[in-house]
């Protein structure tokens, strides 16, 4: 279970890497197929574990057709909030 839930829609989205400038393509070939991977990051409002809302970076891989795939909570962007 990840220790937090997006809330919202994810903004200013933009690609990291892609095809060979992932460090982790072979793994995400094995794991889940060859693909045109791409690696991106964005700002959405996140609901931690203990209600908490924030403001968070998150990273994640996307392939064509698959669709957002390992999504990490990078840092946070704002103050705490409740």
């Amino acid at each position: 279970m990840s220790d937090f839930e997006i809330i919202g829609e994810i903004t200013n989205v933009q690609t990291i890497a892609r095809g060979q400038g992932i460090r982790e393509l072979s793994r995400l070939n094995r794991a889940y197929s060859r693909n045109n991977w791409r690696k991106l990051k964005g700002e959405a409002t996140v609901r931690l574990r203990n209600g908490v809302f924030r403001r968070a970076e998150l990273h994640w891989y996307e392939g064509h057709g698959i669709g957002k795939l390992e999504i990490k909570r990078k840092r946070y962007l704002d103050i705490d909030y409740e």
